[in-house]
């Protein structure tokens, strides 16, 4: 469990820098980048490009960053299990065949490597920006949400991600509940093996 005085929130879905922007502009909200994405592509000083780690990797530095951050809400737009909800999605695609499987096995294998060396731990909550229409298998609405529903929290996504998005999203923030801790890494990614994506209409309710 985390210890730092700061909410760790990580932003999931169609998230823009101008969203971003407008976030950071709130006085008690920063957010925190993995150093690759500092000043964008060819950044002095950037790490090794984002498409040369860990699909883990982007999120847990962001995380590192986030952590030493004041605010009392530290929004973090990457995450470590960003390539396992890909995956996820993914094998659940009609024309995956038996690959969809084990490319999420493989995700959630180098991800749970990487959680059991400590090299990242869970964010406080993950924030889902979600279409009312819903948008398909999901991570974070379907077996996250299943595992801890009060540690997935749903704001949602307008046209645009300018003023109107970050005031959603910063409601969202002010409503976040109190709730147990997530289980083990290794708990939720069985809860997401064994999850029926079929069901996700049922957990996904967009806020109007």
């Amino acid at each position: 469990m985390r210890r730092e005085s700061s909410t760790m929130v990580v932003l999931v879905g169609e998230v823009g820098e101008a969203l971003l922007a407008e976030l950071g502009r709130s006085g008690n909200v920063s957010v925190a980048r993995a150093p690759a994405a500092k000043g964008g592509p060819g950044a002095a000083g950037a790490a090794e490009p984002a498409q040369a780690r860990p699909g883990w990797e982007a999120g847990a530095l962001a995380m590192r960053e986030a952590a030493g951050r004041q605010s009392s809400y530290v929004i973090v737009p990457e995450d470590p299990l960003a390539a396992v909800a890909a995956a996820w999605r993914a094998m659940w695609d009609v024309g995956a065949g038996p690959g969809g499987a084990a490319a999420f096995e493989e995700r959630a294998a180098e991800a749970l490597a990487a959680w059991r060396d400590k090299r990242f731990e869970l964010p406080d909550y993950y924030l889902v920006l979600a279409h009312a229409d819903g948008s398909g298998p999901d991570l974070y609405l379907g077996p996250l949400r299943a595992a801890r529903e009060r540690r997935v929290a749903v704001a949602a996504a307008g046209d645009g991600d300018g003023p109107g998005q970050a005031a959603r999203v910063l409601d969202a923030l002010r409503s976040l509940p109190q709730g147990p801790w997530w289980p083990p890494l290794g708990e939720l990614i069985d809860v997401a093996r064994h999850f029926y994506a079929g069901g996700l209409a049922e957990t996904q309710q967009v806020p109007g």
